[in-house]
This record gives structure tokens, C-alpha cells and sequence, in this order.
């Protein structure tokens, strides 16, 4: 009997999430999810994902419930705005939990990536060459690649290998790096320069991609990094201040970004035209309030990319500011808990690798969340597990996959 505990402990935490996301998705639109077996795949894989990995070991199991929690809850939107949509989310969902389960056994020999650190870097220049070739624009970015029809997103297969580069790297040279000079050119160069191919890729999307917020996710994380690597804020505020010098190169040489930045100062100039969106956004902020319109009693799809760039002004409108900053916390709940497991790691790479997890994860959630609310400019990045986008919900599913893993640490033995 007492060799049953350490199941229950994992898997009890992963059930409770899909009774509350069976509960949750109850509420949907007739016929806009399932088939029934679909429901139960996922169910299944969701168990597996967090049953059939190693028991020697506690591991952070709230982490995937969380996901799948958040996932599910996106899934309810994405169904209230577009059937068909959640139909492909439901099935981009048994893909990832597939993937996350398949890449299980890598995860737990976590600490092996670091010995392939420029193969990362490399596959985020093949991938780069992979959209400049076959790039496909919509709505004037060029961030997506047309197989047939399916739409992949490489960027956020990026945003990860981005990560995985700068950790190992780092974890070899903070030291150094840390105890350079500012005005020592030299020795910045000298191992400052594989850092900057990093920098350099968040300057590449922004150009050849025309998209600031990937190019600012990349370059938030990457800053992130280096500071928590160096302690060195003058390379950090260097690279800002570059990256701001492309920012406004990139306003005055293109359209779209520029288009970007006059709707968020005023969409309203152009209200049916590129502000639309925008302006209907907010009118569904302020029809929400603080306790909401009720699910199914607002008109989200006045948006016309609601299930994408706006879903978290169909969340706000239909269940208010309670509804939306409980999402918000519930964010703040998963990157906080991928801070705590790199703050318990014994070694520069897992702590610098957990840090840069949660910052591509935070600001990521920080970028649409204030570009929905009018902070910045809008941008064309998902929120994570919750807006419709098949290659988001993959590549966060495997970074939360990843954490998981990392947070594993030896389980006490029992009393004699």
C-alpha cells in the first residue's frame, strides 16, 4: 500500500486539473468540443505525460496541472469565438501532450543539452533561413511557414533554442564576462561575441520579420540572462539602446510597424480601418467591467482576430477584471514556481536555464497582455496556452515539460 503514495502524490494534482477543465468546458458552445475520443485522448495523455515518468524522485507536479489547466480554460474561449478553431486547438493539444511525453527520458538528462549549445543556435539559423525562404505574411509580418494546412510558427521553436544557447554559454563564461572591464573592449569581444548571436537574432526578426514583439521577447530574454549571469547593467542597457536605434530604424522604414504604432497612440483616428480591432478591443474592456458580461453574453467576435492577438479581450469582456487578473495569477503562479526551481539548483546552468525559462514565459504573457490594454503597441505573439496558435501551444508545453524535469530532486526515504 505504501508504495501507491508516490503515485497518488503525482498524479493527484494532474487529475484534479482535468476534472476542473471537464467542469470548465461543460460550459461550451454545443458541438464545439470533442468527438468524446478525443476528450479522453487527451485525458490520458495528460496522465501519462506525469505518470509514466521516474518516481525516485518529487518533482513540481502542480507545473503540468497548471498547463493543462490554462490550456483548457483557452480552449473554452477559443470555442466561444470560433468552432472550428478550438476543433484544431483540441488537436494541437493531444500533439503536445504526445511530444511532451515522447521527450520525457531527454528532459530528465536535462543537463546533457548544455554540451550542445551551438547546435541550438545553429537550428535557430536554419530555422531563420527556413522563414526567409518560405515565409508566409500574414497581416505584414513574415513569421509563419505553409505546410499544406498547417501553419507552423518556427519563432517559438526559437525562443527556446534561443534559451538553451545562452544558459550553457553563460554558465562557462559569467565569470569572466562579470569581472571584464566596461571600457575593455578586448576582453568584452572576446567572450561577448557568441553572446550577441543571441542579441543578433532578436535584430533579424525585427528586420527580415518586421515583428517587435518576438524581436522584444527575445531581447528581454536574453537581457535577463546576461544580468542575472554578470551583474553587468551596462551591457544590458547597451543592448536596450541598440535595440531601441533598430526599433525606430524600423518605424520609419516600414509600414506595418508603423501602422502598429499609430494605432496604439490613437485607434480611434482610424476606427474602421486599421483600428478597428483596437478600438473594438477596448470597447470590450469597458463593456466587461470588473465582474464581466457572463460567458456567451458579450460579443467577443466583433474582434476580428479575437482567438489570436485578442483573446484576452474576450476573457476581460465575458468575465470581467476578476476573470481576467485570476488568469493573470494564475501566470504569476507558474513563472514564480520556475524562479523557486532554479533558486534550488546547485549548478550556474539549471539556475541560469530555469531564470531564462521564466522570463521567455512572464514577458511573453507581459508583451500581449499590455499591448491588449494599450501599454505598448500590439504585436502578433500569443498568449501562452490560451490564444489558438498550434506551434505556441507546443513549444510552451515543452518548456513547462522541461521545468518539470528540472524541478525533480531526490525523494525522502520512509522511516524504518
Amino acid at each position: 500500500m505504501r508504495s501507491l503514495i508516490p503515485v497518488v502524490r503525482r498524479l493527484w494534482p494532474m487529475a484534479l486539473a482535468l476534472a476542473l477543465s471537464a467542469f470548465v468546458l461543460s460550459f461550451a458552445p454545443p458541438g464545439t468540443i470533442g468527438p468524446a475520443w478525443l476528450d479522453a485522448a487527451i485525458a490520458i495523455a495528460a496522465l501519462a505525460w506525469v505518470g509514466v515518468q521516474p518516481f525516485d524522485a518529487e518533482r513540481d507536479d502542480l507545473l503540468p496541472a497548471l498547463a493543462v489547466m490554462l490550456a483548457s480554460f483557452g480552449l473554452l474561449l477559443i470555442a466561444r469565438v470560433s468552432p472550428d478553431l478550438a476543433h484544431k486547438q483540441q488537436y494541437w493539444l493531444l500533439i503536445s501532450l504526445a511530444l511532451v511525453l515522447c521527450a520525457g527520458p531527454l528532459f530528465t538528462r536535462f543537463r546533457r543539452l548544455a554540451g550542445y549549445k551551438y547546435i541550438w543556435i545553429l537550428g535557430s539559423f536554419v530555422l531563420f533561413l527556413m522563414l526567409v525562404i518560405f515565409g508566409h505574411e500574414v497581416n505584414g509580418a513574415r513569421l509563419w511557414i505553409q505546410l499544406g494546412p498547417i501553419q507552423l510558427e518556427p519563432v517559438e521553436l526559437i525562443k527556446l533554442f534561443i534559451v538553451l544557447f545562452l544558459a550553457a554559454y553563460l554558465a562557462e563564461t559569467a565569470d569572466v564576462i562579470a569581472a571584464a572591464k566596461p571600457w575593455s573592449i578586448r576582453s568584452n569581444l572576446k567572450y561577448l561575441g557568441p553572446l550577441f548571436i543571441g542579441w543578433g537574432a532578436s535584430m533579424a526578426i525585427l528586420v527580415l520579420q518586421r515583428d517587435l514583439g518576438m524581436a522584444t521577447l527575445l531581447l528581454a530574454t536574453f537581457a535577463v540572462l546576461l544580468y542575472a549571469a554578470t551583474r553587468r547593467i551596462d551591457l544590458v542597457a547597451g543592448g536596450f539602446a541598440v535595440f531601441g536605434l533598430a526599433a525606430y530604424w524600423a518605424v520609419h522604414h516600414y509600414a506595418y510597424v508603423q501602422t502598429r504604432i499609430d494605432v496604439w497612440r490613437n485607434p480611434f483616428a482610424d476606427a474602421l480601418g486599421a483600428g478597428y480591432q483596437s478600438a473594438q478591443s477596448y470597447y470590450a474592456l469597458a463593456a466587461g467591467g470588473i465582474f464581466g458580461t457572463g460567458y456567451r453574453l458579450g460579443h467577443p467576435t466583433y474582434i476580428p482576430d479575437v482567438a489570436t492577438d485578442y483573446i484576452y479581450a474576450s476573457l476581460s469582456e465575458e468575465f470581467g477584471l476578476i476573470g481576467a487578473c485570476v488568469l493573470l495569477v494564475l501566470f504569476l503562479t507558474v513563472v514564480r514556481r520556475i524562479f523557486a526551481i532554479g533558486t534550488h539548483q546547485p549548478d550556474l546552468y539549471t539556475k541560469l536555464l530555469a531564470v531564462g525559462l521564466a522570463a521567455t514565459l512572464g514577458v511573453q504573457v507581459a508583451i500581449i497582455v499590455g499591448g491588449v490594454v494599450g501599454l505598448f503597441p500590439l504585436t502578433g505573439i500569443t498568449l501562452p496556452f490560451v490564444s489558438y496558435g498550434g506551434s505556441s501551444l507546443v513549444a510552451n508545453t515543452l518548456l513547462i515539460g522541461l521545468v518539470w524535469a528540472m524541478s525533480a530532486r531526490p525523494r525522502p526515504r520512509p522511516a524504518a
